[in-house]
């Protein structure tokens, strides 16, 4: 199934609220340190993070270990500054999905490494920032998964 790599996330909830979502939908879930939280069962609990253990979730502790391990994949950055809808793709079952942190999105040298083809946006309003990260994430998720006919779910 597809991947969630959550480049620096800051926020308990988004990231327990995606946990949830990858338990749900079959996706694997990467964290890129530093995390602006600890990832202990009591704190995760109490941030909601209490469905890491349905879910495929693995941390890393750059950048770079992150894109070794899923080498061979394509990946797309979803970004604010995106040129590419996000209902314009056509995705493939191990598609990677790279999602910044919540208060300053991926840094432009990550940006930069992704073809504008591969810098995905979510229609959105003009003139606001962005929509919560945990809610990008499922709207991504769920359109590359129905066009996959929403394969495995019953």
């Amino acid at each position: 199934m597809f991947h969630i790599v959550l480049f620096q996330p800051e926020i308990p909830p988004n990231t327990g609220n995606i946990i949830r979502l990858a338990a749900n939908t079959g996706c694997h879930l990467h964290l890129v340190k530093p995390l602006g939280f600890e990832l202990d069962d009591k704190r995760m609990r109490r941030a909601g993070l209490d469905y890491h253990e349905f879910s495929s979730m693995q941390i890393h502790e750059s950048w770079t270990s992150c894109q070794q391990s899923l080498a061979g994949h394509r990946f797309f950055a979803m970004t604010t500054k995106g040129s590419t809808r996000h209902d314009h793709i056509i995705y493939e079952k191990s598609d990677v999905f790279v999602f910044g942190p919540e208060t300053r999105g991926l840094p432009e040298e990550i940006r930069a490494e992704f073809a504008a083809n591969r810098r995905i946006r979510l229609p959105m309003m003009p003139d606001n920032r962005s929509l919560n990260l945990s809610n990008a994430v499922a709207i991504t998720v769920f359109e590359a998964w129905r066009q996959m006919d929403f394969a495995g779910a019953d």
